[in-house]
């Protein structure tokens, strides 16, 4: 049983492999490089949160308070001029890759050149032909 479970897992990675092709496949997300930056300085804000609430519910002292919390600005602020300094490095904003993407998506069209299908809206392939919808 448990050989069976093991030939039949092969055989379907293996079609998996043999016949996916790479066009399928959709375009992965442009990742902005400071992206992961916003989700640390998120965690910071919200461990600085944790931490004042803990010190006046009275779990910490005084200066426990204060190195944690030096701590935490100083790595915040260590963040925050990384993001600073390679959102002025002439990298693509938000806006400029959605911009991208938006005249990407315009070069697909609504309506099959090839069978005339009409979706509602821009696709990469006809649902009903299956061909590339770019003219």
């Amino acid at each position: 049983m448990l050989l069976a479970a093991a030939v039949m897992l092969t055989v379907g990675a293996i079609a998996v492999t043999l016949f996916i092709r790479d066009r399928d496949i959709p375009e992965a997300e442009v990742a902005l490089p400071w992206e992961h930056l916003d989700l640390r300085k998120a965690q910071i804000y919200e461990n600085l949160r944790d931490l004042q609430f803990e010190f006046r519910v009275g779990k910490l002292s005084d200066a426990d308070y204060q190195q944690t919390k030096n701590s935490l600005q100083g790595e915040l602020a260590g963040v925050m001029a990384e993001i600073d300094r390679l959102k002025a490095g002439g990298v693509p904003t938000a806006v400029q890759a959605a911009n991208k993407e938006a005249a990407v998506t315009a070069s697909y069209g609504t309506v099959c050149p090839h069978c005339n299908a009409t979706f509602a809206n821009p696709m990469k392939f006809c649902g009903e032909c299956g061909k590339d919808m770019r003219a």
